[in-house]
């Protein structure tokens, strides 16, 4: 008997870890990993976010802007210390949001590049500001990024690019006082 109940609490104990391991709930609110992957070369940076548009009331599929923009600025500035002097092509950008306003989204961005062949028409930073359903903050950002700009400069910025599922944004380069100093 004694044995009997040693192997009753031992098989409820089983089976209520095996349970809370296999909870489809617990899953959904603890798996809140998403895939995002950048790649960049002397053409292009482009990537895909894939996951949730929002955790916890954050935009965190709109944040993947935010990773490409720091990508873009980072190869922008190995390309031209390299001598390889490029900058954003703006009417060349791509951005696909599928899957928008359903809670899951894939969010696709190319970044393209294009040569120019003086250093100082070459841009080593790069920035956005956008909507993920709301109208992007523009005279904001551009007061945001003043600071940034050397002498005599100014923000070079798209015009506006929009998903067919809503995502607004204009994208943003400038030269680097740091990279481009000699430029000022």
């Amino acid at each position: 008997m004694k044995y009997l109940k040693f192997l009753s609490i031992h098989l409820i104990a089983l089976i209520t870890i095996t349970v809370s391991l296999h909870n489809p709930k617990k899953n959904q609110t603890t798996n809140q990993t998403q895939k995002n992957t950048i790649t960049c070369t002397d053409n292009n940076c482009q990537g895909t976010y894939i996951g949730k548009e929002f955790i916890n009331g954050n935009d965190v599929a709109h944040q993947f802007s935010n990773s490409m923009s720091a990508k873009v600025g980072d190869q922008l500035k190995a390309l031209y210390k390299a001598g390889n002097y490029s900058k954003v092509d703006f009417s060349k950008i791509v951005m696909t949001t599928e899957g928008m306003g359903s809670g899951m989204v894939t969010y696709y961005l190319s970044i393209p590049f294009k040569k120019v062949d003086k250093n100082c028409d070459a841009f080593t930073s790069f920035d956005h500001v956008g909507g993920w359903n709301h109208t992007p903050a523009l005279s904001q950002r551009k007061e945001q990024l003043k600071g940034a700009l050397m002498n005599g400069q100014e923000l070079d910025i798209s015009d506006l690019k929009t998903t067919k599922e809503g995502l607004q944004e204009y994208w943003i380069q400038w030269k680097n006082k740091v990279t481009q100093a000699e430029c000022e």
